[in-house]
């Protein structure tokens, strides 16, 4: 599994047996105790995803999505990596960096990150149709979304 832009913490209940995770922070990388391989990346300066065609069986990008300055480009090579089937999952919350954040993610709500994200997915072309759902209870706490596709054949 890849998890994109990780740092010292992968968002599992229970890691895969082999996580490639990728961040820009060599430090918080080598702190992840799910990580069996770690790759230094900036996605913002390079969107090329450094592995081989069709390397990786599933891929995450959790509450990270709304930091790419190319997302389709970089969910494209996410494309490319992953195993004809296998699935993409992007989360994001209510939370974020504004200093980091892109401007459109600043200017849109909840539910228009959700089409957003949906449509950077279908961008690609290497997708199936994603689906946005809520995957929090109504209720206090921060709600948590997540965009699903799977790498098209």
């Amino acid at each position: 599994m890849l998890d994109l832009m990780s740092s010292w913490v992968s968002h599992f209940r229970t890691p895969p047996a082999e996580l490639v995770v990728l961040g820009m922070n060599d430090e918080e990388l080598a702190a992840n105790p799910a990580a069996t391989q770690r790759l230094v990346h900036d996605l913002n300066a390079d969107p090329r995803v450094p592995l081989p065609d069709a390397d990786v069986d599933a891929a995450v990008c959790c509450v990270s999505i709304d930091y790419l300055t190319r997302p389709v480009e970089v969910l494209a090579e996410v494309g490319r990596v992953l195993r004809p089937g296998g699935p993409l999952a992007i989360t994001f919350s209510d939370r974020c960096f504004p200093t980091k954040a892109v401007r459109g993610w600043l200017a849109t709500d909840d539910r228009q990150h959700g089409a957003v994200v949906a449509e950077l997915v279908r961008r690609t072309g290497r997708f199936t149709e994603p689906t946005v759902s809520l995957r929090t209870p109504p209720g206090p706490g921060d709600p948590l979304y997540a965009v699903v596709a799977t790498r098209l054949p």
